[in-house]
Formats: structure tokens, C-alpha cells, sequence
């Protein structure tokens, strides 16, 4: 028993790892693509993203490859494999469910984050990433990593949810980690500064939170920076682009770092 549990665990690692290599280098190469240079000059903060993010998907793989085992030996969690064991309608309302709830958990964790205490032991991994990339999605301390990983293994023992359904809520966290980083926005524009905008996150309203901190903590939904007074609205990526062009052969490239170096000096101070 110990052995399969271990074999799923090292499974589930490998998914995750695998999963963040192909999405993150995906929409890296789209960077690449679509604005030539954006990340010139970051290789060193690139490597160290892609190191922490391995890391933290060993984290995120070992409960779920636990939960996973659990599952299909023993019949744990309300995963579901028949679709019609509930009514069609509950398919998306699942989805939206754990979409809710898993906002929810991330919206306050990653507040509590950005109290000094944990921002200094463990949230300053992350915001280290100045600019954060494509490859920057799961660059976080082990203790991080560790608030993320437990939610969604949680909320399949008490939200019952279709094997699909799940996969597709899988697959819209990754995508939107990752997006959420890269330092432009890929939706088109009615989705995120139009009416809709006003309630979905997006790479503009993570990057406010990148540039002044003590704002914007959702992941999916603006819903409860909205409600608890912390949404600042959208940022734009001007900043970005121009530290870029000044890493240019011939650019202000020390100007940039000089620039990086203050910023992250008053980023913790501001934290809610």
C-alpha cells in the first residue's frame, strides 16, 4: 500500500511538473512571438522561477497523488465518473463552485501573505519576479506552495464534482497562473476592460498587484477585492516594456536595475 501511494504521489508530481513545463514554456514562446524582448535579460530570474516552480510542484503532487490513490482504490472524495450521476446542470455549477471556493482560500491566504511576518519568510519568493513571466505562475516559498497545494485535494471531499469537470477547473488555474504573469494581456479586450472585466481577473488587474502590492489578491474573480475594499483596478504593462527596451543593447540598463532595487525595497511596507 505504501508503495502505490508513494508511485501515485511521484505520478501526480510529474503531471504537475510536466503540466507547468509545457503551459509556462507555451505562453513564453507566444511572449517571444508577440512582444520580442519583453523578457531580455531576465534569464537569471527566469532559471530561478523554473526552479522554485519544480519544487512547488512536488508540493502540489504529493496530496494530490495521496487524495488521487484514495479515489480509485477506496472510493474517497465525491469525484465522480458517471455523468449521469448527478443532473446536467451541475456539471458547470461544479465548476463555478470550486472555482468560487478556491478564490475564495486564495483571495485571504495570499492577503495573510502580505502581512509582513509571511511576506518576509515565505510571500517574497514569489515577488521577487520583477517583472514576474510566463515562468513565474508556481515560483513560490515551500510554505506557499504548501497553502495552494491542500485546497483543491480538500474540496473534492466536500463539493462532488464530475473527473472532467475537474480536469477542466485544473486546467483554468494553470492557464490563468500562468497569463496572469506573463506581462500582457492575450484575452481580447471586451474581457477584460469591459463589463465583464469589472468582475474577472486578468494580466492587467494582476499586475497592479505586482507594481503596489497591498492590492488586488484574487485569482479568478474580482469578487472579493470588490467586497473588502482592496481592488485597485487595472494596471498596464508601460513599466514592463520600458524596463525591457532599457535592457536593450544600449538601453538605460542600469537605470532599470536602480529602479528594481527601490521598488523592491517599498513593496512589503505596502502590504495589506
Amino acid at each position: 500500500m505504501i508503495v502505490a501511494i508513494i508511485l501515485s504521489a511521484v505520478a501526480m508530481t510529474a503531471i504537475v511538473a510536466i503540466r507547468y513545463l509545457l503551459t509556462s514554456g507555451g505562453f513564453a514562446l507566444a511572449t517571444k512571438w508577440r512582444h520580442p524582448g519583453l523578457y531580455r535579460g531576465l534569464d537569471r530570474q527566469m532559471w530561478r522561477e523554473l526552479w522554485w516552480s519544480l519544487a512547488s510542484a512536488a508540493i502540489y503532487g504529493v496530496p494530490a497523488g495521496v487524495v488521487a490513490w484514495g479515489w480509485h482504490n477506496h472510493g474517497w472524495t465525491r469525484i465522480y465518473d458517471d455523468v449521469h450521476a448527478f443532473p446536467l446542470w451541475y456539471w458547470p455549477v461544479s465548476v463555478l463552485l470550486f472555482l468560487f471556493a478556491h478564490d475564495t482560500w486564495f483571495y485571504w491566504t495570499h492577503r495573510w501573505m502580505h502581512r509582513p511576518e509571511p511576506f518576509k519568510l515565505a510571500h517574497a519568493v514569489h515577488h521577487a519576479s520583477r517583472p514576474p513571466t510566463a515562468w513565474a505562475a508556481m515560483a513560490f516559498h515551500p510554505i506557499e506552495a504548501l497553502t495552494g497545494a491542500v485546497v483543491i485535494p480538500l474540496l473534492v471531499f466536500v463539493i462532488p464534482i464530475h473527473v472532467a469537470a475537474l480536469c477542466l477547473v485544473l486546467t483554468i488555474m494553470t492557464v490563468m497562473g500562468v497569463t496572469n504573469h506573463m506581462g500582457w494581456e492575450i484575452f481580447p479586450r471586451w474581457m477584460w476592460s469591459g463589463r465583464l472585466g469589472g468582475w474577472l481577473i486578468t494580466a492587467s488587474h494582476h499586475q497592479r498587484h505586482h507594481e503596489r502590492y497591498g492590492c488586488n489578491y484574487g485569482l479568478y474573480f474580482r469578487f472579493w477585492d470588490r467586497l473588502c475594499g482592496t481592488d485597485d483596478g487595472l494596471g498596464n504593462f508601460a513599466r514592463s516594456h520600458a524596463r525591457a527596451a532599457s535592457r536593450a543593447p544600449g538601453g538605460a540598463g542600469a537605470r532599470g536595475g536602480a529602479d528594481n532595487r527601490r521598488d523592491g525595497r517599498g513593496g512589503a511596507g505596502r502590504a495589506a
